[in-house]
């Protein structure tokens, strides 16, 4: 049976558990706030790693906005701190330099689902008024 999982894929998934531990344990910077890793994309030789990030607290912002980019700004500014850290509870040859980008994904999907929750809202308003209208 062949393997459902490349090394790069097992070790990418750790790596975004254990950056997630650092961010929640160890980052006590405010413009950094509550940072959640959504994924790691590992080069094949596992050198380079990025990390996609979602603030919860800046979650009704604009993925433009300051304070997401002054958050992935710091996240970029102590990746070397972060990396070591990371080196220390995993085994690895090498830790891969880290670089960090904003994962709209989670506000996008949001987005999403408001405007289908509103559409249904307003197709199920215009199915009872054209109810009320038969009825009279």
């Amino acid at each position: 049976m062949a393997r459902e999982f490349s090394r790069t894929q097992r070790v990418s998934q750790e790596i975004q558990k254990e950056i997630a531990i650092i961010l929640q344990r160890e980052i006590k910077d405010p413009r950094v706030g509550m940072a959640t890793v959504s994924g790691v994309d590992l080069s094949r030789d596992m050198a380079y790693a990025t990390v996609f990030v979602t603030f919860l607290n800046f979650m009704d912002e604009d993925h433009n906005s300051e304070q997401v980019k002054t958050g992935i700004k710091v996240l970029n500014d102590i990746s070397g701190y972060i990396r070591s850290l990371l080196g220390k509870e995993m085994r690895l040859r090498i830790i891969p330099e880290l670089k960090f980008e904003y994962d709209s994904s989670l506000v996008e999907g949001m987005r999403m689902s408001n405007l289908v929750s509103d559409v249904i809202k307003h197709d199920q308003d215009m199915r009872k008024s054209a109810d009320d209208k038969e009825g009279n």
